[in-house]
């Protein structure tokens, strides 16, 4: 049996499974401060005999295992959270390997192998909510180099009539600053799901997501693209991206009928958490190949 989490920063996620994928029984806890979220964490996955943890977490975090800081939680806006030691955190409590990437490598890597990307060796998954952020399978692994991906805070170009100054609290005006849901609500002075009508929004949102596929496709250039999180929910804003994507790019490369080729999640709001299965079930077999 393998222990789950996908932890985001509203709430996180909590189950047990198995390699397969199949979820035997979970949790929600809601993400406040560590000295209330974590002890519940254990709590649940006390009742279980597991033989590893998968964690997909919100970010930035340090993923190198030659760091020091290797598997805390950095930089994050969040309270209570920056710097926080979640893998050690994890191994004083649970003596089993832990596996720790980010929430959206986690859930590409479970669209990947059970989702909308299944069989292929290539996608890239993207959240639209609260955040933006994605996550990359290139040649069948997760893609990493000094640190994981951070495709959400790329700069785009400003839409002629968008004088929104932005919402990140690094850039401003980067992608996440610019088309995350804080950054609707505030601009528009209504969360997304009470504008469902407002075609001007869901245009303008499609026109930021569009250009930052265009910059994906042209430089990782993958065979699937999965736009899932809050925002994706509404539907209208695939129509937005189909368009402006296919203005941006101006045939300068070929790309494949676009409503097949950039989906929704085929795990649905199961992605993350199943891919921190597929987590924990590396770290088993790493620690047994030890």
């Amino acid at each position: 049996m393998l222990g789950a989490i996908e932890a985001g920063g509203t709430k996180f996620v909590c189950a047990v499974g198995d390699e397969k994928g199949h979820i035997v029984d979970r949790i929600q806890i809601p993400t406040t401060v560590p000295a209330e979220t974590m002890p519940k964490v254990v709590e649940f996955f006390n009742q279980y005999p597991i033989k590893a943890i998968g964690v997909g977490s919100f970010g930035p975090i340090d993923v190198n295992p030659e760091s020091a800081a290797y598997g805390h939680i950095t930089s994050t806006p969040k309270p209570g959270w920056r710097d926080y030691p979640f893998v050690q955190s994890l191994k004083d409590a649970f003596s089993v390997p832990i596996g720790f990437n980010t929430d959206v490598n986690a859930a590409a890597l479970g669209e990947v192998t059970f989702g909308a990307a299944k069989g292929l060796d290539s996608c890239l998954y993207i959240t639209v909510g609260t955040g933006i952020g994605a996550g990359a399978i290139v040649q069948g692994k997760l893609l990493q180099g000094l640190s994981h991906p951070e495709m959400g805070h790329i700069l785009v170009r400003r839409h002629p009539n968008d004088e929104f100054r932005g919402k990140c609290p690094y850039h401003h005006d980067c992608l996440e600053g610019l088309a995350a849901g804080p950054a609707i609500e505030e601009r528009w002075g209504a969360k997304g799901d009470q504008l469902v009508d407002r075609m001007e929004v869901w245009d303008l949102e499609g026109y930021y997501i569009a250009q930052a596929l265009m910059q994906y496709v042209l430089i990782l250039s993958p065979k699937k693209i999965i736009l899932g999180g809050g925002v994706m929910k509404q539907k209208q804003v695939f129509i937005s991206v189909y368009k402006y994507l296919k203005e941006f790019i101006n045939e300068y490369v070929s790309l494949p009928d676009l409503t097949e080729y950039i989906v929704g999640p085929g795990l649905g709001d199961n992605a993350g958490i199943t891919g921190s299965l597929m987590l924990a079930h590396q770290a088993f077999q790493e620690e047994n190949q030890r």
